[in-house]
């Protein structure tokens, strides 16, 4: 298949010179142990990233992105306001009360209006803590929507939803199936996802492949490829093995140059020991190439230089974002990997790292709102849209905005009812796309139908978009969304997509038009 050929490009190209780096692939040891890379403007003005921002547990995208016509929010508001705890927000224009509860949607004030080029006969908002996004999508047009999109072996009407012989992809509504999903196109036990699959086949454009495939956030199948295999950074910098900055272990030197000559040498000949071994110096070579050529997260591309003492991320104004339930700066996790991210892009103009195409992962929790959500959903839509206009932010001092996608992902959406105060397990939901190379300021696809449930069934029999507890029935395939990417990231053949996305094939539309062509 093509991405085996390109591995096999990769690796004649590398044989020589590289051939210490290039050790034969070692599971999940090998995502502790290495670092990445990126790569700047000024080194290849041919450089592209994506980056996958996956929302772990599924979020409630009916409060993100929100249909105000006034059939569908009649039904929005008649669902979701529910004892005892309503999570119906409050429409455009509704003031805030700073004396209502923390997280309330009476003090949150109300959704954030936005203005789609082609607004489908409606009228949207977002989550009233998103005024940032609000700005990238209104005005900046550097952040597009793609509604109701989930897993899909083929189109699927919500009457062949109902047919058992209907193919529908595996596990619908469970946690680790859906992630799998989303990342690899298969439940889980997944081992190659379609974010490293395209690293595999561009990887031959690095002259260090070592930096092709990259995670700030753990591990994630999303990044696996073939021959590409993910590598993991923390948010401070490149991961060393043993020695400190200074090469030191228990403050000898002399230690730790014998403990990198070690894990870097073989006494014998077995295949397993190669393996380690070759693994191990491409991890130090990884780390030492990304120490010299990453900039400090005080610099101001990314963050700000403290008066006095070292620098805390904690207490980098950059990194804080706004708690809607305290109403106090907070430090942001998701705006800390973001900023790694950032700081490889723009390291990768140095010798050492020379990378033109990069899948990077980053990733924020706490999305399984099955209680509290008022409270829990507001803060994370609030780091959620603070990260993202971070980043941009930093891509724009960086001179990259068009040369970076960035996407959300999620195991599924929620139920558009309440189970009192939260919401179960779904299947559809909105995404965003962000990025100077994104056509900004529009949906694309179709915004569905919210419907009034049946009090006997909690179906929504007027709605051909929900299923049961209203949860979305997807009618855009992550598949489509992924060869939209592909397209833009790689200038992938149809061919090479299908062979990325198999079931790309039982659909007719397969680029959803959100990216320039480049």
């Amino acid at each position: 298949m093509t991405h085996h050929n390109a591995s096999r490009r990769l690796f004649l190209r590398h044989a020589g010179a590289m051939a210490s780096l290039l050790g034969p692939a070692v599971a999940p040891f090998a995502l502790n142990l290495s670092a990445m890379g990126s790569a700047a403007a000024q080194a290849a003005p041919d450089y592209k990233a994506l980056v996958c921002l996956f929302l772990f547990g599924g979020n409630d995208a009916f409060n993100m992105v929100l249909p105000t016509d006034a059939a569908s929010w009649t039904n929005y508001s008649t669902v979701r306001n529910q004892a005892p705890d309503s999570i119906a927000l409050l429409a455009p224009g509704t003031p805030p009360n700073s004396g209502a509860a923390a997280g309330a949607p009476a003090r949150l004030g109300g959704v954030l209006p936005i203005l789609p080029a082609n607004p489908q006969g409606r009228s949207f908002a977002l989550h009233p803590v998103m005024g940032s996004l609000q700005q990238l999508f209104n005005n900046d047009k550097r952040l597009a929507i793609v509604p109701n999109v989930g897993p899909l072996v083929m189109p699927t009407t919500k009457a062949q939803y109902g047919q058992s012989s209907h193919p529908k992809p595996a596990s619908l509504f469970s946690h680790n199936d859906q992630q799998n999903t989303w990342q690899a196109m298969a439940p889980e036990g997944a081992t190659r996802g379609w974010g490293g699959r395209m690293g595999d086949l561009l990887a031959s454009m690095n002259a260090r492949p070592v930096f092709t495939s990259v995670s700030a956030a753990g591990n994630a199948v999303w990044l696996a490829g073939d021959s590409v295999k993910q590598y993991q950074v923390g948010t401070s910098g490149a991961i060393r093995m043993g020695t400190d900055s200074n090469g030191r272990v228990f403050g000898s030197a002399d230690v730790g140059t014998a403990m990198q000559r070690i894990v870097g040498a073989t006494r014998g000949g077995h295949v397993f020991e190669r393996d380690l071994a070759a693994l191990n110096q491409r991890a130090i070579d990884a780390e030492l190439a990304l120490r010299t050529a990453l900039k400090p997260a005080s610099d101001g591309l990314f963050g700000t230089a403290p008066a006095s003492g070292g620098y805390n991320a904690n207490n980098d104004p950059k990194l804080q974002y706004d708690n809607p339930l305290t109403g106090a700066k907070a430090f942001n996790p998701l705006a800390q990997q973001l900023q790694m991210v950032a700081r490889m892009i723009d390291a990768s103009g140095a010798g050492g790292v020379q990378a033109r195409r990069q899948v990077f992962f980053v990733s924020m929790g706490g999305f399984d709102t099955h209680d509290n959500q008022n409270r829990n959903h507001a803060d994370l839509m609030a780091r959620l849209a603070h990260a993202l206009a971070y980043f941009d932010t930093a891509l724009g001092a960086m001179g990259a905005r068009n040369l970076v996608t960035t996407f959300t992902a999620s195991d599924f959406g929620r139920t558009f009812t309440s189970n009192g105060d939260g919401t179960d397990h779904g299947w559809g939901a909105h995404h965003f796309v962000m990025g100077g190379a994104v056509r900004g300021g529009d949906l694309y696809g179709s915004f569905p139908v919210l419907g009034a449930k049946n009090p006997n069934n909690n179906n929504f029999d007027a709605s051909p978009n929900q299923v049961g507890n209203g949860a979305l029935l997807p009618q855009t395939s992550v598949d489509q969304l992924g060869a939209t990417l592909g397209r833009w990231f790689g200038n992938l053949s149809d061919g090479q997509l299908l062979d990325l996305f198999p079931n790309l094939a039982n659909f007719n539309q397969r680029n959803l038009g959100f990216m320039n062509a480049s």
